[in-house]
């Protein structure tokens, strides 16, 4: 039996360059949302006092700090390991002998890579351009690990779906419905999750960025905070992507034997 390739500096530093050859999550998971901020800060705050203005731009930030992992983590993934099916990489990968964890693991710290740059270039560009609020130190920590743990689970979900579909335009096509349902759903589109019907406001309730853009400019700069509506819609979200993930390893699987 041939042994197992395990995920190395060289196969991270492969899908790094394959991440940058995708226009797709440079633009929208770097670019956009900061445009996005300097433009409704303008546009919402920019007739108000200066101490109303950088309370709004604070808000509108930690709302648009949401399109980051939705963007890079499952647009920009999706778009690329869609690709990778329909041409069969994966599959060559894997008569090759690199596990399947093993290819995972690697696009999942390139992703995290580019996803850390785009927190970087975007908390400066708030500070700096847009104005905002500086925050407590426990709930800048709290605001980063919500915003990693939401991409890692976008990026198995995008993983998942591009493994059952197969094919780039079907797979894109649903990743792009989740995008702006997702936007709609946690009030990133300008609609408050409350103005929404009940049955909705349900589904809002299972998605961790509907507490994220919310809930945590109360706390912004310290305070308390009851974690526990957040903490379960964690769980929810977690389960899904892990259901999926099971979904298509299965199919995954029985290509192999296939083949």
């Amino acid at each position: 039996m041939m042994k197992k390739k395990k995920c190395g500096l060289r196969m991270v530093a492969y899908e790094w360059r394959n991440l940058n050859g995708n226009f797709m999550s440079h633009f929208f998971g770097i670019v956009f949302p900061n445009l996005m901020c300097l433009l409704l800060s303008k546009t919402i705050g920019g007739q108000m006092a200066e101490d109303m203005r950088i309370q709004i731009n604070t808000s509108i930030m930690l709302s648009m700090a949401m399109v980051m992992p939705m963007a890079i983590m499952l647009l920009g993934y999706g778009a690329i390991y869609s690709l990778e099916v329909e041409n069969g990489v994966p599959l060559r990968m894997r008569l090759f002998g690199f596990a399947e964890s093993s290819l995972m693991t690697a696009k999942i710290a390139a992703h995290l890579l580019l996803l850390t740059i785009s927190f970087v270039i975007f908390g400066a560009f708030q500070i700096l351009v847009t104005g905002i609020r500086l925050p407590a130190v426990s709930s800048l920590l709290c605001l980063l690990a919500c915003l990693y743990l939401v991409g890692i689970i976008l990026l198995v979900i995008s993983h998942s779906i591009a493994n059952i579909c197969r094919r780039f335009s079907v797979t894109f096509g649903i990743e792009m419905s989740l995008y702006f349902v997702m936007m709609v759903l946690t009030g990133m589109m300008g609609i408050k999750t409350e103005q929404l019907p009940k049955i909705l406001q349900a589904v809002a309730a299972t998605l961790p960025m509907t507490y994220i853009g919310r809930d945590f400019a109360d706390f912004w700069q310290g305070g308390s905070y009851n974690f526990m509506p957040l903490i379960q819609s964690f769980l929810f979200f977690g389960a899904l992507a892990g259901i999926l993930l099971l979904v298509s390893q299965h199919m995954v699987g029985r290509e192999k034997n296939d083949n």
